[in-house]
Formats: structure tokens, C-alpha cells, sequence
């Protein structure tokens, strides 16, 4: 591998940005690569793939490195990079920004090491803690199936054209697709590019979705001409599935307490063809009470930790706490008892979370069951990552008894 001075100190920056300066690692991507126009697909590539390496194994690279407690400066970033590399195996040249890398030490210290998991997949000890005590011995398949590289995964808009039609498009361009058993509208792109650019996006054909995110939709069975609420659409991923799946018959009520979110709906809702959304911002309890018994379906993707997410996010890992999960799991309990009441009689809504913790998935659901007898369950799933190759997710139907 041929390394290239600016490309190395951009990754540097990068990684400063995201652990001493607090930045979310796909902003501080975004805006360092916007930094430079002379960089080509490949130097970006190279850039924002070794930025992403590091900040999931940054327990690993630190600690065999000898740097643990060190402050990052531009002596240590080199040594860390360097460290990196070592680890995958990569030939460094004999530069002076290298001359701290120890390869020996590194293996050594790698050794020693590689029974610890917490150290090994890295991840911080209560984080580390938690998830075993949640999952048993499946976390030690997950802690590492998270450290994989998030596919890059696209739903087909069935408003404006087929799977079928999308692929052959694909092809002419060579851009390698593939079909996902068990995800009817999704297709897995072999190769990561920035499918925003293409006029096919643009124009609405497709929107860029997880596999596992696409599920949630079909699992609420939803049919043309019900009236559905989505509770917690955001910027409308799963509001804009809802109305492909049903061929924009019906009606869908697109509710967010943030007006952003829901303008951003609205763009997203134009380019894909959608006509039957009405977003709606909660302002307070009345917003709610107005609905009540109001929808066939109520979708309930609530906030959670995102830990299904984390390799599509990996600096997660260092910026979540326990604090932080537990004040969710408060919120995500009120928000099943306050919006279930818009389910009308023999109404059915799904509650779905893009985390492995059944403190937010299994347990959430039972203690909802028993607080609220008019409910049932119905069918919960959970989607691991190990098991999908995709995120993982929770989802749960239940139904209002008549």
C-alpha cells in the first residue's frame, strides 16, 4: 500500500475532531472531505475508511500502541495510525512521523491482550459490562459482527418504479446490486459511492434504507386505504415506505416534536411521489388526545441507544452513558402508554427499536402488557446482527383488544 502524507494527516484530523472536540464522525467526515476538491473517490475513500477503522477499534489501537492515557497530539496521532496499520498486517515506510511505531511491542502487547473482549473489539467497560449482562454469551458474536462495516442498502420506491426496472437502470451504469432474502423492496450496492448524486435518486426511484430498517414497515401490515400513524417519524424513512407499500391509498399522519424533521419529510415526501402524508408536530398532550382511537396502525419507533446501530455509528460507543440509556428507557415507557391510546379497538401498532438491549426491546414491551391490559401481543422479532449481516433491530405488534 502506497501511503500518502495529506491523506494520513486528514484522517488525523478527523479523529481529533471526533474524541477531543466531541464531533459526531460522519459531520466531521462530511465537512473535512468538502475541505479539499483535488481529493479523488479513491483519496476519499482512503480517508473516511480509516477514520471509521479507528474509531471502532480505538481501544484496541490505543492500547497496543502504549498510548492509552496519552493527550492526542501530532506526534501520537502518527504513532496510533501507525499502530493501525501494524494491527491489519500493513507495511509502514520509514518515515520520522512512524518512528514511535514499535511493530514487536505491538504484537506483543496484541497477545496479551486478544482474550480480553472489552479490549479486543473495543468497547468501553460499562458498555461492555451492560451488553453481556443483557446477552449472555451472544454478545461475544455481536461485540465483533458490530465492528463489521455497515452495508450500504437501498429501498426501491414502488410509487415510481419496480425492482426490476431499478436494477436493469443499475447495470447500465455498473453498479453492482443484489437482492436481500427476506427484504422484498431492498437491494444491497456491492460497492460504496454516493448514490445522492445520481439523477435516479434525485428523481425519487429509491431512498437509501438499512435492511433491517425496511422490515418494520410489512411487520406493521398495513394495507391501501388505512389511516396510519407513524409517531416518531423524523425526517420519514419509514413514512415513505408506508406509502410505497400502500400505493398511496389511504392516509398517513407523519407526527415528529421537531418542525425540522418534518420539513425535511416533506422534501423527501415531493421527490418520492407521496401524496397521502399530512405531517403533523406534536406540540403537547393535546396533539395526542385528539387522535385518540383515531388509526388501523400506529407505528412507535421510539428513541433508543442505537446499539444495533453502532456500525453504522461507531463513535457511539464513546459518546453513549448508562445515564443517557436509562433517561431513554423513561421516555420510551411513557411514549408506549401516552400514543397507544390513537390505536382505535382491533387497531394494531408496532413498537420498534434500532437496539439489542431487551431493557429496551423484550422488557419495555412486557412491562407496556402489563400496565395496559387492553393490549396483546401479537409477534415480536428480533434481528441481530450477526445473524442478518445488517443492523440490528427490535420490533413488536400488538393489538387493541375490540
Amino acid at each position: 500500500m502506497k501511503f500518502h502524507l495529506n491523506l494520513i494527516k486528514a484522517v488525523n484530523t478527523a479523529v481529533y475532531q471526533i474524541f477531543e472536540e466531541n464531533r459526531y464522525a460522519d459531520k466531521a467526515l462530511e465537512r473535512l472531505l468538502k475541505s479539499d476538491k483535488r481529493w479523488g473517490a479513491r483519496d476519499r475513500a482512503f480517508i473516511a475508511e480509516n477514520t471509521y477503522e479507528m474509531v471502532r477499534h480505538w481501544r484496541l489501537i490505543r492500547t497496543c500502541s502504549g498510548l492509552e492515557t496519552h493527550e492526542l497530539n501530532e506526534t501520537n496521532q502518527y504513532t496510533l495510525f501507525g499502530t493501525w496499520q501494524v494491527l491489519k498486517g500493513v507495511a509502514l515506510p520509514k518515515w520520522e512521523e512512524f518512528k514511535n511505531v514499535d511493530a514487536k511491542k505491538i504484537e506483543h502487547t496484541y497477545n496479551q491482550i486478544k482474550t480480553q473482549r472489552k479490549v479486543l473489539q473495543s468497547y468501553p467497560d460499562w458498555m461492555d459490562k451492560l451488553l453481556y449482562e443483557e446477552l449472555g454469551k451472544q454478545w461475544n458474536i455481536e461485540a465483533e459482527a458490530l465492528n463489521e462495516p455497515a452495508s450500504l442498502v437501498i429501498r426501491v420506491n414502488l410509487l415510481k418504479t419496480t425492482k426490476d426496472k431499478l436494477v436493469k437502470i443499475f447495470q447500465e451504469k455498473d453498479i453492482k446490486v443484489h437482492s436481500i432474502e427476506g427484504c422484498k423492496d431492498g437491494l444491497r450496492v456491492d460497492e460504496r459511492q454516493n448514490l445522492f448524486l445520481l439523477p435516479e435518486f434525485k428523481e425519487g426511484l429509491f431512498e437509501v434504507q438499512d435492511a433491517s430498517s425496511q422490515l418494520v414497515v410489512p411487520f406493521l401490515q398495513v394495507e391501501p386505504g388505512m389511516r396510519v400513524i407513524d409517531a416518531c417519524a423524523g425526517a420519514g424513512g419509514k413514512t415513505l415506505h408506508l406509502a410505497s407499500v400502500m400505493a398511496n391509498k389511504g392516509r398517513i399522519i407523519s407526527m415528529d416534536t421537531e418542525a425540522w424533521k418534518l420539513d425535511e419529510l416533506k422534501k423527501r415526501g415531493r421527490r418520492a411521489g407521496v401524496s397521502t402524508v399530512e405531517p403533523r408536530l406534536i406540540e403537547g398532550p393535546k396533539t395526542i388526545k385528539k387522535l385518540q382511537h383515531a388509526c388501523d396502525r400506529l407505528l412507535l419507533d421510539v428513541p433508543c441507544s442505537g446499539m444495533g446501530v453502532i456500525r453504522r455509528n461507531p463513535d457511539a460507543k464513546w459518546k453513549l452513558d448508562m445515564s443517557f440509556i436509562e433517561r431513554l428507557q423513561g421516555i420510551q415507557a411513557e411514549l408506549l402508554d401516552t400514543y397507544s391510546i390513537m390505536v382505535k379497538p382491533g387497531g394494531k401498532m408496532v413498537y420498534a427499536t434500532c437496539s439489542i438491549l431487551p431493557r429496551e426491546n423484550e422488557k419495555q414491551v412486557q412491562a407496556f402488557l402489563e400496565r395496559n391490559s387492553d393490549f396483546e401481543l401479537e409477534e415480536s422479532r428480533s434481528v441481530l446482527p450477526s445473524e442478518s449481516g445488517f443492523d440490528g433491530f427490535y420490533m413488536a405488534r400488538m393489538i387493541r383488544k375490540a
